[in-house]
């Protein structure tokens, strides 16, 4: 056979191989999707790991310079060529927004800019975005406000540490104390202006607990850190495209104080329809002090909670959230895919 006729036939067979695949993935995607973060400008290798590992969904951040429909169309249909679906496409620089979170100068352009997202998003077959309503956690140096030093857990891997001690002797991040009834006042703002849009686009937004869940660091007071705030919140929102990104981590940084149990929450948020997204990641120990560890490495009960999803027929992403030694594509990240994998086929089994 010469070479140019080869070529033809091995792209077509490619080609035809991946449709058959995508439509397989596309049949059986059906209760806990299998996620992880993934890049913006995916290379073949980076889309045949999503292949190779079995992953139903990703999460993209990227820049407000992608904030377009043309951009998020073609990056959904990119992926689902491959038989993955994109779950969210967030804009890094509308989340944690320090305008939006304190009510600085620019939060009315930034909140045009946020419904002017929903908008796109919806129009380019996505449905779903995470936002977390803190201020201080962006551009901060270690020691810092998110993480007080940087250590080591299992087999040497560089980790996430933080200890709140060292936290409230850190200066104050915003030149100034911004108490927790101001941070209601932003964030009653902000969600009252966008949630129409919202449902406008068929669009639900998950809210991330803040990480870590104190009352207050570097002068700014942080809402979300128990059950009882979230139940605030949905009064706030009243829409059912409300509701929640559980961060088992951050659940299980917090502890008894966050009022439920990582289990307890997503069992109480399933059974009420609010349960959009799972950060799926563990600690070492609740506060004043805790580690980021790998999966199966930490205090948690992880196989509990991915019971606890089944449960509730939850149907969203489950995705690694951080990882010891790297998020995507280090190595330790496709250990975490793997072993979520596990646990979800075999609740899934069971």
């Amino acid at each position: 056979m010469e070479r140019r006729h080869f070529l033809r036939l091995a792209a077509a067979s490619s080609g035809a191989g991946l449709l058959s695949y995508a439509a397989a993935q596309t049949a059986r995607r059906t209760g806990i999707k299998l996620g992880t973060f993934f890049t913006d400008r995916p290379t073949d290798d980076d889309l045949a790991m999503l292949r190779h590992a079995g992953v139903d969904a990703v999460s993209i951040w990227t820049s407000i310079a992608n904030n377009s429909v043309e951009w998020m169309t073609a990056t959904r249909k990119k992926l689902e060529a491959n038989g993955v679906e994109v779950y969210n496409i967030g804009i890094m620089d509308l989340h944690c927004d320090p305008a939006i979170v304190l009510g600085l100068d620019g939060v009315d352009t930034k909140i045009e800019q946020y419904k002017a997202y929903l908008g796109n998003l919806g129009k380019s077959g996505i449905h779903y975005t995470t936002y977390a309503h803190m201020a201080n956690i962006k551009n901060q140096p270690t020691p810092g406000f998110y993480a007080t030093s940087q250590g080591s857990t299992r087999g040497s891997a560089p980790t996430r540490e933080f200890d709140l001690a060292v936290a409230r002797k850190l200066p104050l991040s915003f030149g100034k104390v911004y108490p927790e009834d101001h941070i209601w006042k932003t964030f009653t703002r902000f969600i009252q202006a966008v949630i129409p849009a919202a449902e406008k686009a068929n669009v639900r937004i998950g809210l991330h607990p803040d990480d870590p869940p104190v009352d207050s660091l570097g002068g700014v007071a942080r809402l979300f850190r128990n059950y009882a705030a979230y139940e605030r919140a949905f009064e706030i929102a009243k829409s059912p495209n409300f509701g929640v990104c559980l961060c088992v981590g951050t659940w299980g940084e917090g502890g008894r104080d966050m009022g439920k149990t990582p289990v307890e929450a997503a069992t109480e948020f399933g059974r009420r329809g609010r349960l959009f997204k799972v950060h799926f990641r563990n600690v070492s120990s609740p506060l004043p002090k805790f580690q980021e560890t790998f999966v199966d490495n930490g205090y948690l009960d992880m196989f509990a909670v991915m019971q606890a999803l089944k449960k509730v027929n939850f149907g969203g992403i489950v995705i690694p959230d951080h990882v010891p030694g790297g998020g995507y594509p280090h190595a330790n990240s496709a250990y975490t895919l793997g072993y979520m994998k596990a646990l979800r086929d075999r609740v899934n089994a069971s």
